[in-house]
């Protein structure tokens, strides 16, 4: 398989990198200066919850500034119109006058998309573009897409519902899946950017938008994108296929905190406040989780709480000397990876992703100072 994701880092020891409280603060408070801030799946049926991922996060208010912030992102709605969009890959393209059919079947699909959207999708449509349509997914959990936001600009053409939308991924320049190129390029069958059959292929009486984000959801951010490739999958469910699957996943979480970093820095038109309000939320989550990989765990594996890792430890105890214990017998038809060493490129790479990552969460008011106390105490000179 050609190595899309490739990375370009250079890589050190991380006992060989010293920090300095002084300097790390003085970067942030250029971080502040220099950033441009905003004002103020495989699909498995949680995906499909109507229920948004923010209802149940509860901010301590810092300051009135952070609260408002945090108020744009509580109130970000799912689906909201615009009145245009000047950064859209589509908004050259010309549409000319559009007729009342087809305007009728749009603002079907407008209906369908606030009233049925799952959760972890977010959508902006334009008033004075009716064919231009900004998406923003939530990278589902148990994938090497969690917490990240995928950002997809869609066109509707004149011939539609004849003819399938146009959809553009905005990656960065990074190859992050087998359906998701490097160039924007989104192949799925609904789009007829791929072969198809039956209900996989675009159906003018039956699809519709909301169909092509579920699909993007559900079938290209999926646990395992490396069998996306065509012919990849007859592999599946076999030894060497399983440490090609996680090589792949390695490698696509790291092209995504790279996605992260690009749209804190340059967040899509009309979805700044979700960035921001997004990555303040679940930083400390996506922090962890680069600890854990790092720690030499699976990509998509559960990170654990740090109350559940007390517990584990105390009840680790009574379970060690018991042999029968369900628990520790082998799950009976899991095909095992065949044992590999991880590629050495993996952690130095994540440990500059995370340095960024702690920079740009700090700016924009995540909980990482659990994180920033690891690296005081870590560089801090030994006692005499």
């Amino acid at each position: 398989m050609e190595d899309d994701c490739d990375d370009d880092f250079d890589g050190y020891d991380e006992d060989d990198y010293d920090f300095d409280e002084a300097d790390f603060n003085q970067h942030l408070a250029d971080k502040f200066d220099d950033l441009d801030l905003p004002p103020g799946v495989e699909a498995t049926v949680p995906w499909l919850q109507k229920t948004t991922p923010k209802e149940d996060v509860k901010e301590p208010p810092k300051s009135n500034t952070a609260d408002e912030n945090a108020n744009k992102y509580t109130q970000f709605k799912q689906f909201d119109t615009v009145q245009n969009f000047s950064d859209h890959y589509y908004a050259k393209n010309s549409h000319g006058e559009p007729n009342r059919a087809w305007s009728k079947r749009v603002q079907h699909d407008w209906k369908l998309l606030e009233k049925d959207l799952p959760a972890y999708i977010f959508v902006r449509v334009a008033e004075d573009r009716m064919d231009l349509l900004r998406a923003a997914i939530i990278g589902p959990k148990g994938t090497p897409y969690h917490d990240g936001l995928f950002f997809f600009d869609i066109h509707i053409p004149s011939a539609y519902p004849c003819a399938p939308p146009l959809v553009y991924y905005h990656s960065g320049g990074l190859r992050i899946n087998p359906n998701l190129y490097n160039n924007g390029k989104v192949c799925l069958s609904l789009l007829g950017t791929w072969d198809g059959r039956g209900c996989e292929k675009w159906n003018p009486a039956q699809s519709t938008m909301l169909q092509v984000l579920v699909s993007i959801q559900a079938l290209i951010l999926n646990d395992k994108p490396y069998y996306n490739e065509p012919g990849y999958e007859s592999y599946a469910n076999t030894p060497n296929g399983e440490r090609l699957a996680l090589d792949y996943n390695d490698n696509t979480f790291l092209h995504s905190c790279k996605t992260m970093l690009y749209s804190l820095r340059r967040p899509p038109e009309h979805f700044a406040d979700l960035v921001a309000g997004h990555f303040r939320v679940h930083g400390h989550t996506i922090l962890a989780a680069c600890k854990h990989y790092m720690a030499g765990n699976d990509i998509g594996s559960v990170v654990p709480e740090e109350e559940e890792e007390e517990e584990e430890e105390e009840s680790s105890e009574h379970k060690s000397g018991d042999a029968g214990a369900s628990g520790s017998a082998p799950e009976l038809g899991v095909i095992k990876a065949i044992p590999t060493k991880r590629r050495s490129s993996f952690n130095p790479s994540l440990k500059v992703l995370y340095e960024d990552l702690l920079m740009e969460f700090n700016v924009k008011g995540a909980d990482t100072r659990k994180f920033i106390d690891e690296k005081l105490k870590k560089n801090k000179p030994a006692a005499a």
